[in-house]
């Protein structure tokens, strides 16, 4: 095992030389059993003491058995179980008093666990939400046993499929039950009060007061009962609650809570909506044409990663500024901050084992690994500033450490947007001509302007009164009436002296069929001669095309050609109900001869 993966260590390397010139691999191991996602990864210097440890919570193979893993370098230093699955993890500081150890908080079910120096310090529980009282009655009725356990379940799933307000846990553990079950269920909990409770989706840590790196800061939480809380640090009470219209996966925050805050909620519904401070509902909603998968504030810019292998760069009130098409799947994001340097960057890692890091839509570099990376942390790890770790969906830790002299240029990675494109046009110097232009458009900028306005309203009105001239005089290929949906087009064949002549005459109305129609041709007769000027059409049924052919013989050897009008009109009328006017050719068989 050790050489299948020193060798498949070998082989990466060998594929991304210009990623092994700014990287060192620093620990790689297949075994590590870490499974889990980038929201769940966190450096922190937990004991104060400058030496940053890498915090997991880790799902367990499977989603089964979630722990709680420290490390520090590639060794495991503590491990705790969980009660429930862990939905994010963060460090924040919670007070201003020495030593400015931070606290670790972890998000697992409606529980915030709160960790200083890596010993449980306080545990904040969602507040507990109002249960449906149509459910409410239902199981007081259980408990008086005025309803048998079979109309409870036919009751209970009658208020689910209806209900704006879901049922809680208990009514739904009730119908999952066998019948056999339901009787001994009922017996054991309709003594207990009905609880609702929802669970944290995500988390993040807003600054309170102050922009400073080791300010104090506070909790922001997404809930699954769409609503956003913001925590004080020191209380862990409830400073600002704001409700969404679906349920956050993503969060990013900017700015101070005490101050002001702008707070970006990507949700399942696809759409990303703008919050800020004072403000109970989204004032900004950006809708995508496809699920996110990763969200990433780079300076003012919200990066988005969609199901549809795309990166999107938005402004703070919606606005697209580009996109980046990937070759394969997103299956994580991240941010990347050198801070020596002045960089911001994002890194996406996919799923053909590709990690792309990008600045905006330039792709900076592009690092191959052994297996798909399903979560990515870069910051201080140990005693090094900018270090990269990975884990892979087998379970594996990767670590890297970004060089010392490494930069990162524009294009470095692989195929981007061309050169050229960055590159200023030689644009040449202004004449005099142009600047007697400019000065005669300053001084006279207003009557120009009316003049031209003048002339686009003549220009409207010529049209419009081409317009219903064309209407009147049926001068249109298609007809304006209800009574007589008509579409006529004409096709003209051959070289000359003889031409092919046929009109598709269609009848466009859904199921009335029209009948007594006739078909007549104004033509110079000393250019052209038609064995049939008017003839009858026959019935024409609705959808259906009818192609009408004659033939057109040309009279001159001068090589000039006319305009052949075709009218189409009803029996008893005069005015023809559409018309079409044919610009023949110029008959090439007679000009030869």
């Amino acid at each position: 095992m050790a050489a299948a993966s020193s060798s498949d260590s070998d082989s990466g390397r060998a594929e991304s030389s210009e990623a092994s010139s700014k990287w060192l691999d620093a620990h790689y191991d297949p075994m590590a059993n870490i499974h889990t996602f980038s929201a769940c990864l966190e450096l922190a210097d937990l004991h104060g003491d400058g030496e940053y440890k890498l915090v997991v919570g880790d799902l367990g193979p499977g989603g089964q058995q979630p722990r709680l893993k420290v490390l520090k370098g590639p060794t495991v230093l503590s491990e705790s179980p969980l009660p429930a699955l862990p939905a994010a993890a963060a460090t924040f500081l919670m007070e201003q008093h020495e030593p400015r150890t931070p606290a670790l908080a972890l998000a697992s079910g409606p529980c915030v666990y709160v960790y200083k120096n890596l010993r449980p310090y306080f545990k904040f529980t969602l507040p507990q939400l109002p249960p449906n009282p149509l459910e409410q009655d239902l199981w007081n009725q259980a408990k008086e046993d005025r309803i048998d356990p079979l109309t409870l379940k036919e009751m209970l799933e009658g208020i689910r499929e209806k209900a704006e307000v879901p049922l809680s846990v208990q009514s739904l553990r009730f119908l999952q039950l066998e019948l056999s079950e339901m009787e001994a269920f009922v017996n054991q909990h309709k003594s207990k009060s009905i609880r609702r409770q929802t669970v944290i989706t995500t988390m993040t840590t807003l600054k309170k007061n102050l922009a400073d790196e080791d300010a104090v800061s506070c909790l922001v939480l997404g809930t699954e009962n769409k609503e956003l809380l913001v925590l004080d640090p020191e209380a862990f009470t409830v400073l600002a609650k704001m409700s969404l219209p679906s349920v956050p996966v993503f969060l990013e925050v900017s700015g101070q809570f005490d101050v002001e805050f702008r707070l970006a909620a990507a949700c399942r519904n696809g759409n990303i909506y703008m919050l800020r401070r004072d403000s109970k509902r989204p004032k900004y909603c950006i809708e995508l044409s496809a699920q996110p998968v990763g969200l990433v504030r780079v300076h003012k810019v919200l990066v988005v990663g969609s199901n549809q292998d795309s990166l999107h760069g938005f402004t703070h009130k919606g606005k697209r500024l580009w996109t980046v098409q990937m070759p394969e799947a997103i299956l994580t994001m991240n941010l990347l901050e050198q801070r020596s340097r002045g960089l911001q960057a994002v890194m996406a890692g996919l799923a053909n084992g590709e990690v792309r890091i990008y600045r905006d839509k330039a792709l900076l570099s592009v690092i191959r690994t052994p297996d798909a990376v399903t979560s990515l942390c870069f910051g201080r790890y140990g005693r090094e500033d900018h270090t990269l770790i990975m884990t892979t969906r087998g379970g594996g830790l990767i670590i890297k450490i970004l060089k010392r002299t490494a930069v990162f240029v524009e294009g470095g990675g692989e195929a981007g947007p061309p050169p050229a494109q960055a590159m200023k046009l030689n644009m040449p110097r202004k004449t005099r001509l142009y600047v007697d232009q400019t000065l005669r458009e300053r001084e006279a900028g207003t009557a120009m302007h009316r003049t031209f306005q003048a002339d686009l309203y003549l220009l409207r009105l010529r049209a419009a009164r081409a317009y219903v001239q064309a209407l009147e005089s049926s001068l249109s290929p298609v007809s304006a009436t209800a009574r007589e949906p008509l579409k006529l087009h004409a096709v003209v064949q051959g070289l000359g002296p003889t031409f092919k002549l046929t009109l598709h005459l269609q009848n466009t109305s859904t199921a009335r069929p029209i009948l007594g129609l006739l078909v007549c041709f104004l033509y110079n007769e000393g250019l052209y001669a038609l064995p049939r000027a008017f003839f009858k059409v026959p019935l024409l049924v609705p959808g259906l095309n009818y192609p009408l052919e004659t033939f057109v013989e040309s009279l001159s050897d001068k090589g000039i050609s006319d305009i052949i009008k075709v009218l189409v009109l009803r029996e008893g009328q005069s005015a023809p109900l559409l018309s079409a006017h044919i610009s023949m050719p110029v008959s090439e068989g007679l000009a030869a001869a």
